[in-house]
């Protein structure tokens, strides 16, 4: 069921985003706009290669942190017959937000991996645990 989930979330976040270039005005805003979708996109597969590579983490894990990471607006539902299915909620502009969205919940997953698992007591080790692995821009965005 892990991997599932995992494959289901890198689908949703490879998903073209979709900017109207109508709602920038200016070539500026929308590539400042554009780069920014694209770096969301670099955290969301970095931290979800992370939640594959630690054995440890269950697919259960992932579920339990969608529930409350990014407001639950990324919901992750298993069917009986095994088929992983994602709804959104968009909060106010689909393309800004929805890889934040995968993002959050790998974090989130791995923030109670860190103190569970990594004896990391504290929010301060946790933080220096996830500096330890991620990048600074991941961490400043995901681990404070």
């Amino acid at each position: 069921m892990k991997q599932q989930i995992i494959d289901a979330l890198y689908t949703f976040a490879h998903k073209r985003p979709r900017l109207d270039f109508a709602d920038y005005g200016d070539r500026q805003n929308y590539m400042r706009e554009s780069r920014s979708i694209t770096q969301d996109l670099h955290h969301a597969r970095t931290l979800l290669r992370q939640l594959e590579l630690c054995q440890s983490i269950t697919g259960e894990d992932i579920l339990n942190a969608s529930r409350s990471a990014f407001s639950g607006r990324l919901s992750i539902n298993v069917t009986d017959d095994g088929l992983v299915k994602l709804d959104y909620c968009t909060g106010q502009y689909f393309p800004t937000e929805y890889r934040k969205a995968v993002a959050a919940i790998c974090a989130s997953t791995l923030w109670t991996w860190y103190r569970d698992q990594c004896n990391c007591e504290t929010s301060d080790k946790i933080r220096k645990a996830a500096k330890r692995d991620f990048s600074t821009s991941i961490v400043c965005h995901y681990f404070n």
